[in-house]
């Protein structure tokens, strides 16, 4: 792998302390993650730390681990991962914390942080899936930053190069009164009668952890840092526009949890990109709201006019700037994503989407007047009050748009497509939706059926949806807490969710179905970063029908 890298900053200086940087996916996924190249620039850049990676193995590599014994390797030196200072997991999906536990087994790390010794690594991770709720893998972990790395990793790194005395606690001791860093064996969870009621936090430990945002205007854009084709997006330079989004839909941890939203100047932007063209000539725009980038048409323009190539993810319909458009098509872009996620106006009203149908067919036709005949539709089922006639409305609409799709098709002699891709709603914390439960598998799978059978008939329209056992996953992990970490444990060991769970007697359906009382202790209060109070209101609202 290394050999078909490209650094594009110089990395990898030795220093006084190792640190494993590891991501819980494998390489191909691992190394596109903007967020793990950001906090690997920032632990490499230091003079006084040596800072290597590993992965997630594939699966060959993953059993022949299993049969050799073999420690898990660093990737740079072939390092047991056991033999560094510090191994630190970045992870940005709530799913990818199943293998943590997997990672710990092949690296011959004790799962559980109260059974290491002086002689085991100091565990520590981050990313956005900790932003959103830490507990289920709170057991596993040393020290988890729930801040944003540029400002909380720069402390870290200062304390961990430190001496500090009482060993291992007086370290953690030390890392916890940095803002935005959270040591869950600090914190007791008491539970009764199933529920959370309160977390008794020890002397000089903060209850909640609250980070600040970041000023993106004082750091360098996050960029790509290593180049190399075996990665998802590897013809791609990467840059992020932006952090957070502005528009708070109410089913959406990334209006909540970054606070607010910021933009990278422009200029700072544009320097990156300059950098990044002499090694890849595409380059990707990154944000949890690209089209809401105030200069995102101009930036796209330039990207152009500079003979490459740009691509965003779904754009929002309310915000396709003609300059972006352009440039998209420039770029050779056959199919752009649009999101209603709403099939019905009054669930884009129950979600605070803020979307008319007359924007979204205009947005379509906004498209198909520029020959972008294949189109992509992101729709969420399941939503809080969802009803069959909420589902005809969505097929509806669908059926509206691939009207005016097969229409400008006949008279250009060339066929489109709509793909409609369903998502079943996973309940986020921090979210307005955080108290509802996600709707029974069992009723999710009969309005796939039904929609399946309508989307049949339509020629041009073929139907994707996201797994629904893999969906109750993620709501489980979303919503769960520390009770969960032997099933996790269990899961690294190759059983299967039902299997886990009915071993170490969790009833998974309590945790991803039910109902959460408004005034009841949330798992991810320890990490609390939203106003619960206005939380609550816009639940209140959305359970009224949608009002703004």
């Amino acid at each position: 792998m290394l050999k078909a890298e490209t650094h594009l900053h110089p990395h990898g200086r030795v220093g006084q302390l190792s640190i494993c940087l590891v991501s819980p996916s494998r390489y191909r996924t691992g190394m596109s993650s903007l967020g793990f190249q950001a906090v690997y620039a920032l632990l490499a850049d230091s003079t006084d730390i040596r800072c290597e990676r590993a992965f997630l193995p594939d699966r060959e590599e993953l059993e022949e681990y299993r049969r050799s014994g073999t420690p898990l390797l660093s990737l740079e030196s072939s390092t047991p991962l056991a033999d560094f200072d510090l191994v630190a997991f970045s992870t940005s999906f709530e799913p990818d914390y199943l293998n943590i536990p997997l990672i710990l087994t092949l690296a011959r790390i004790p799962f559980y942080s109260r059974e290491r010794t002086h002689s085991d690594p100091l565990i520590i991770a981050g990313g956005a899936a900790f932003f959103i709720n830490p507990e289920p893998v709170a057991d596993f972990i040393d020290a988890i930053c729930i801040g944003e790395g540029e400002d909380v990793i720069p402390g870290m790194i200062a304390t961990l190069l430190s001496p500090v005395d009482n060993g291992r606690r007086g370290l953690l001791q030390t890392l916890s009164a940095i803002p935005g860093v959270y040591v869950p064996a600090f914190y007791h969870p008491d539970y009764h009668s199933g529920a959370l009621v309160r977390y008794d936090a020890e002397a000089g430990a903060p209850l909640p952890v609250v980070r600040a945002p970041v000023c993106l205007e004082q750091h360098e854009p996050s960029s790509s840092q290593i180049l190399t084709e075996n990665t998802e997006f590897g013809d791609m330079f990467l840059v992020e526009v932006s952090r957070g989004c502005p528009r708070g839909c109410r089913f959406c941890s990334s209006g909540f949890i970054y606070g607010a939203f910021r933009q990278q100047p422009f200029d700072n932007v544009v320097a990156l990109i300059d950098q990044g063209l002499a090694h890849r000539r595409k380059v990707g725009l990154v944000g949890a709201a690209v089209s809401d980038y105030a200069a995102i048409g101009r930036l796209c323009k330039y990207i152009v006019e500079k003979g490459a190539k740009v691509s965003v993810s779904s754009l929002r319909v309310d915000r396709i700037d003609t300059e972006m458009l352009d440039a998209l098509i420039a770029s050779g872009h056959k199919t752009i994503s649009l999101a209603p996620e709403g099939g019905s106006q009054r669930m884009r009203d129950v979600i605070r989407k803020n979307l008319s149908e007359a924007q979204i067919l205009g947005a379509c036709e906004m498209l198909i007047a520029r020959d972008i005949l294949n189109l992509k539709l992101y729709f969420i089922i399941g939503l809080p009050g969802e009803t069959d006639a909420d589902l005809d409305e969505m097929i509806r609409l669908i059926e509206t748009i691939r009207e005016r799709v097969i229409e400008r098709g006949r008279a250009n002699k060339r066929l489109g497509e709509i793909t409609v891709s369903v998502n079943p709603f996973i309940p986020k914390p921090f979210t307005p939706f955080q108290w509802c439960g996600m709707e029974p598998l069992l009723s999710l799978e009969r309005k796939v059926k039904l929609l399946e059978s309508r989307l049949r008939r339509l020629p041009n329209v073929k139907l994707k949806v996201e797994s629904l056992r893999e969906s109750y996953l993620q709501a489980l992990l979303s919503r769960g807490d520390r009770r969960l970490s032997p099933l996790l444990v269990e899961m690294a060991g190759g059983a299967n969710l039902k299997k886990a769970a009915k071993s170490c007697g969790i009833d998974t359906n309590w945790y991803v179905q039910r109902t959460i009382a408004t005034d009841e202790i949330l798992p991810w209060s320890v990490v609390g970063t939203a106003e619960m109070a206005m939380l609550r209101r816009e639940y209140e609202r959305a359970l009224a029908g949608g009002e703004p």
